[in-house]
């Protein structure tokens, strides 16, 4: 199980996560205002299917109403999908350590392209 609270910064401000719900294979965990959810998921069948999800959320002005606020929200998460057996957890971490310094060089220029729709 993972600590509680959780917390992750998101353009430099540390948020603090409590965990609201929690289940054999899953938590739930959030801030006051829920405008940053993080759901841990995992699902085991033929492979085992482990699912870390960020959900954020904030009120902008409308683009046609710019004198009104709306809600907007955006998710991010990542699957780990392996065979029940064949890989150890420290081989499967290393593959997702190669992966995530790879996004993250050069001040995360990949993610940046990725996210202005480059492939």
């Amino acid at each position: 199980m993972f600590t509680d609270p959780q917390s992750v910064t998101i353009s430099g401000v540390a948020k603090s996560l409590a965990r609201t719900s929690s289940s054999a294979d899953s938590a739930v965990y959030n801030n006051d205002d829920l405008s940053v959810v993080e759901r841990v998921s995992h699902s085991y069948g033929k492979r085992t299917r482990r699912t870390f999800r960020i959900t954020h959320s904030k009120y902008a002005a409308d683009p046609l109403f710019p004198a009104q606020n709306t809600p907007y929200s955006m998710t991010f998460y990542v699957v780990a999908d392996v065979p029940k057996v064949g890989y150890t957890v420290a081989e499967q971490k290393a593959v997702i350590d190669g992966f995530i310094a790879q996004l993250n060089a050069s001040t995360g220029a990949l993610i940046t392209k990725w996210l202005g729709g480059e492939n």
